[in-house]
């Protein structure tokens, strides 16, 4: 005999007709011999005076499930509603579920029951848009003793209508969020996450950000929403994948890789290359791959890195100049801290230029007392454009620099106490030298959301940029960033910079660089010196910038 089964509209909903050995039909004589096995009373309640006591029988359960999923398949949700022991939530879910997951004909296939508990596949229609795609899945209903009346009714759990379901969720069906991208470099080349998973938190954010910006199209999927109709990040069913659209970055696929080689295997690494001509980022690496993004999201004191921030200011004030006598001590107290050198050195008559090549603490700690709290603020804002809202295409951080006063402001000199920055700041630090003037780093060209670019008060007056690149171009040639800079000519700059932390035994590695019209910058937490931890792995993004 055939199982034969078909669908008949009735009142304009889907009503189910079957045959005697048709799906969804429960045997009425049980296991216990006993046919009907007890009451089984209307879900109005009308037999409340006569209430069963007592677990449902197997009869009971077997024809309470059968027409609960009967009613349900048939798209009669009050219908299905009265037979729970929540009528009022479980038919607002199961119209959803009709609704919103644009469920069309649904059908029941029970298994055999165990106890009160009545096992059951699901196989739906689901149409949207043209995207149709059968879904089927497994779930299961419990029968209890309604509280007031004694029937015998549906547990009401939003798990009934999917395993996955959870109370205040609902399915809906629809676009999937924003249509994935296929990002690109500046020439074209494409970047995965695949091949490139250092990128991925930001290839995310792209997406996030821009898919709705190409000519991609989004997928169509069945997903759990939560209470205000946001994904929960659980995915159903796929109707159909999306288009991918194009998106041009900045980033250059040869910088990329060399930044992602230089940094593996370094734990927390970071660093980013950008062009001082336009600002375009062309590398960001962290590692590992999937470690918080220091690279552009980090908040770090920087060290001796800042010293290019410190002497541009100094200078700009006419309290330094490269070829003049500066005072650089073994110790030099101020605020009521005292400053000493590395490994506690000094330079007996040397001149300005001498102690920013050796990262002299004390040459930079002795003018704090010709300087206002805000000075190194505003140098870092008006000239650096830290501290600004800078808007790249992708989340970041923009460094800070706030004002402080006695032994914090000195502190904030050197890069130590309140300053914080990561390598896409000093990466921009560097490319300011280079150019002269602030060009707010981007990886996305702002014409594709007409978004507003930070740009600083003011350039950095020539004469300053003259002597501050005469200054890092010494520290690149015979000072702390010699080693690593060896043997690269040109147009070339560098600061070395060693953060301590407190409870670290080593202190963080910092180096930052320019190298003609491209400028980088890198830092290796907890691994000790500039020179010898984040300097190599600036010279290589370097070596693959001149090719």
């Amino acid at each position: 005999m055939r199982d034969t089964h078909k669908m008949a509209l009735i009142g304009g909903a889907a009503a189910v007709v079957v045959a005697a050995t048709g799906f969804g039909v429960y045997a009425l004589v049980g296991g216990d011999g006993r046919e009907g096995g007890g009451s089984v009373a209307s879900s109005d309640g009308g037999n409340e005076d006569k209430a069963e006591k007592g677990p449902p029988s197997a009869a009971e359960v077997r024809t309470t499930a059968k027409r609960f999923l009967t009613a349900w398949s048939s798209g009669d949700a009050k219908t299905a509603a009265g037979l729970t022991d929540d009528k009022a939530e479980a038919a607002q879910a199961l119209k959803g579920f009709q609704e919103g997951a644009h469920i069309g004909k649904v059908k029941m296939s029970p298994g055999s029951a165990s106890g009160t508990k009545v096992p059951f596949d699901v196989t739906a229609q689901i149409s949207y848009m043209q995207q149709s795609s059968t879904w089927s899945y497994a779930s299961s209903l419990e029968v209890v003793r309604d509280k007031k009346s004694g029937d015998p009714v549906v547990e009401w759990k939003p798990s009934v209508l999917n395993p996955k379901l959870k109370k205040g969720q609902s399915i809906k069906t629809g676009k999937a969020g924003t249509p994935p991208i296929k990002a690109v470099d500046r020439n074209g080349a494409a970047l995965t996450k695949q091949e490139h998973p250092m990128l991925g938190s930001i290839l995310d954010d792209l997406r996030r950000r821009y898919g709705d910006k190409t000519d991609g199209k989004p997928g169509v999927e069945t997903r759990i929403v939560d209470a205000k109709g946001e994904d929960t990040g659980t995915t159903l069913r796929v109707l159909s994948k999306g288009t991918p659209g194009t998106l041009k970055t900045t980033l250059d696929k040869d910088m990329q890789v060399a930044a992602e080689q230089s940094v593996k295997g370094k734990p927390k690494a970071a660093a980013v290359a950008v062009q001082p001509s336009t600002g375009e980022v062309r590398a960001v690496a962290n590692s590992p791959a999937d470690s918080y993004n220091n690279a552009i999201r980090g908040s770090l004191a920087p060290g001796s890195t800042m010293k290019v921030v410190t002497a541009a200011m100094l200078l700009d004030k006419g309290l330094a100049s490269p070829g003049k006598q500066h005072p650089c001590p073994k110790y030099m107290e101020y605020g009521g801290w005292k400053f000493q050198n590395d490994d506690k050195f000094e330079i007996k008559n040397g001149t300005f230029a001498e102690s920013f090549a050796r990262s002299c603490n004390t040459a930079f700690i002795s003018q704090a007392k010709e300087i206002e709290d805000d000075d190194l603020t505003k140098e870092a804002r008006d000239v650096f454009g830290i501290g600004q809202n800078w808007q790249v295409g992708t989340g970041t951080f923009d460094g800070s620099v706030p004002v402080q006063s006695d032994a914090q402001m000195a502190a904030s000199l050197i890069g130590q106490g309140a300053v914080r920055m990561n390598p896409l700041n000093m990466a921009s630090v560097a490319a300011t030298v280079q150019s002269g003037t602030f060009k707010q780093p981007v990886i996305v060209s702002p014409s594709l959301d007409d978004r507003t670019i930070a740009k600083a008060a003011r350039s950095m007056k020539p004469q300053v940029q003259s002597d501050l690149k005469a200054l890092m171009k010494l520290t690149a040639s015979s000072g702390t960033a010699a080693k690593p800079m060896a043997g690269l000519g040109g147009d070339v700059g560098a600061k070395t910079g060693s953060a301590e932390v407190d409870g670290q035994k080593k202190p963080n590695a910092w180096f930052t660089a320019y190298s003609g019209d491209i400028a980088a910058a890198a830092v290796v937490p907890e691994s000790g010196h500039g020179n010898e931890n984040a300097g190599p792995v600036v010279r290589k993004i370097l070596d693959a910038a001149a090719g």
